[in-house]
């Protein structure tokens, strides 16, 4: 998503992405198609073909693109309306309270958009290692 959030307007090739990123052709096809799905980025097809953005990057939350790839925002399968079954649920003092957790996550990566993670900045450089005091450990 970076990598399109970058280009603006153009439609990137799967290849392009690949090799810009340093991912794998074929995981990059396969993210793109749950992107595509989800409505975060249109295909097109042909000799010219590729992907863009569906919206602005400043339109796009990071949760949408988390719910994409990975589904509904949780730390625990301990979530109200989950398949999943846990052995000790009727004991846990958490029970119940995952939800209101999750929710907040999900809040606040609702607030933090692509355009602000795809933002570049030249990191400062690194101090050179003699510049470096170290102390000892257990001090």
């Amino acid at each position: 998503m970076s990598q399109l959030a970058l280009g603006r307007d153009d439609i990137r090739r799967v290849s392009d992405i690949a090799r810009e990123s340093a991912v794998p052709q074929p995981t990059v096809a396969k993210i793109l198609n749950h992107l595509a799905k989800a409505d975060l980025v249109t295909p097109y097809r042909g000799a010219t073909g590729g992907y863009m953005l569906s919206r602005a990057p400043h339109e796009i939350a990071v949760s949408e693109i988390i719910e994409a790839l990975e589904g509904p925002i949780a730390l625990t399968a301990c979530v109200e309306g989950t398949a999943d079954i846990c052995n000790v649920e009727a004991r846990c003092p958490l029970r119940g309270h995952w939800n209101r957790v999750n929710q907040a996550i999900k809040d606040a990566l609702d607030k933090v958009s692509l355009a602000e993670l795809a933002i570049t900045q030249n990191p400062a450089p690194m101090a050179p290692r003699e510049n470096i005091h170290e102390v000892p450990i257990g001090c």
